[in-house]
């Protein structure tokens, strides 16, 4: 049986990681991009390809690499960010900008050119952020940028209409990573006092409602809420 193809980017680690081996188990054969250290874990049917996708040059590469290797491209999941942890003044044009190119710009080309390798009935996912919706206390940069991927995603639906593929963002709250494992204690309780559940989300709880826009094919132009209740005082 042919392999559906799916491409997950930033999906060496964490969510990212988490949703390709959920494709895997259903069949499809997953391209992801990571920077950092070498990948060297060897999966079946899984290729990691080291992109920085700060640099446009190295997205049009993957891009290019996807294109020699694939007839169509059945699902997207647009997952690889950037955070900046500087205050308001001090983020330069330059941290703006990467941090845009990372999860907006990046995303926007892939689309657009892997657009006729997308077949009727696909699927494509975004990785916001509850920093879409509640404002960062110390990165406005990157809540901004989450914006405009949960933006990008409802916009989205209008350019794929009638084909019966779906757009959807997924917002996850704080999830327990190996990024937000580094947090100090103190930080990682207050954060847990902001939510109903007193804790981070397990990547595998996550992963379920990636799981869920594959399976469904009604939920479309959804942002979805996985947070654990997060705020809720």
């Amino acid at each position: 049986m042919k392999l559906k193809n799916a491409i997950v980017t930033g999906g060496t680690s964490g969510i990212g990681l988490g949703v390709a081996k959920m494709l895997l188990s259903k069949g499809y054969r997953v391209f992801a991009t990571y920077v950092g250290p070498d990948f060297t874990e060897n999966i079946e049917h899984f290729t990691p390809l080291k992109v920085d996708q700060t640099r446009r040059a190295e997205v049009y590469g993957f891009i290019n690499e996807i294109k020699k290797k694939c007839d169509t491209v059945d699902c997207i999941v647009c997952n690889a960010g950037m955070s900046i942890r500087k205050s308001f003044t001090e983020t330069s044009d330059d941290d703006w900008d990467r941090q845009m190119e990372v999860a907006v710009n990046s995303h926007y080309i892939l689309i657009r050119e892997l657009y006729s390798l997308i077949p009727a009935g696909s699927r494509i996912i975004f990785t916001g952020s509850q920093m879409a919706v509640h404002p960062h206390a110390t990165v406005l940069s990157y809540g901004v940028t989450k914006s405009a991927v949960c933006a990008l995603a409802k916009n989205l639906v209008k350019e794929f209409e009638g084909t019966g593929t779906t757009v959807n963002a997924i917002i996850p709250g704080f999830v327990a990573t190996p990024w937000q494992k580094e947090k100090p204690e103190q930080i990682k309780q207050n954060i847990y006092g902001k939510t109903a559940i007193h804790r981070f989300a397990t990547v595998d709880e996550v992963v379920d409602a990636y799981r869920f826009c594959i399976d469904n094919p009604f939920v479309n132009g959804s942002l979805i809420e996985v947070n654990g209740g997060y705020c809720y005082k």
